[in-house]
């Protein structure tokens, strides 16, 4: 429309993932309407996995872009878990198929990006698009888990989703690790691989 006023873009930006033993890191970009509001946004780990995924749906149908970055557990392995988390990040901004005028980084560590960046501790609970960013980012993680997990039986990562759960932790003992494992940290490193498992 002629003369229609120019749309300031703001990206809400998080990553899931840091803390298990499998699997890689998500980082989600979301540019919100401000004008298609979704309400009961919050941190991603204060919701359910049900309302999670309802919520998943509203702002990927509402929202003006979104974005999923995604790390390998193969860099997490190289560079290291903050660096990787920083690149999925920087993967999913980048990935936006509207560019943003400025990004909103949860937390106090933000990747290196061409636009105006800013980092605000606890995002996830003060800022809508950063709960936005939050909630696809753990949806898309989950269900990427609960897909291996038949490839890795033994592990039930359909359940704990990499983390070092009690159960997680004696299946590695008794297993071994697999290649989605992350080789380098604690509780993983002590143990023998498991060379039967492979990723196809």
């Amino acid at each position: 429309m002629s003369g229609a006023a120019k749309v300031y873009l703001v990206a809400g930006v998080d990553e899931v993932g840091r803390g298990p033993l499998a699997g890689p890191v998500v980082a989600a970009a979301v540019v919100l309407d401000t004008e298609a509001r979704v309400p009961g946004l919050a941190d991603s780990k204060q919701l359910s996995h049900g309302r999670r995924v309802v919520l998943a749906g509203q702002i990927k149908a509402l929202a003006h872009a979104w974005c999923i970055g995604v790390a390998s557990v193969e860099e997490i392995e190289r560079l290291n878990i903050l660096q990787a988390a920083l690149l999925a990040m920087r993967r999913a901004v980048l990935g936006l198929h509207r560019a943003p005028h400025r990004v909103l980084v949860d937390g106090n560590r933000a990747p290196r990006l061409p636009f105006v960046v800013e980092t605000i501790v606890g995002g996830d609970r003060s800022v809508a698009a950063i709960s936005a960013a939050s909630i696809l980012a753990k949806v898309y993680r989950d269900h990427l888990m609960e897909r291996l997990d038949p490839m890795y039986p033994g592990y039930e990562f359909a359940a704990n989703k990499g983390y070092p759960t009690p159960k997680h932790r004696h299946a590695l003992r008794s297993l071994g690790y697999c290649c989605i494992h992350r080789r380098t940290f604690k509780g993983v490193k002590e143990c023998l691989p498991n060379c039967v498992l492979t990723l196809n």
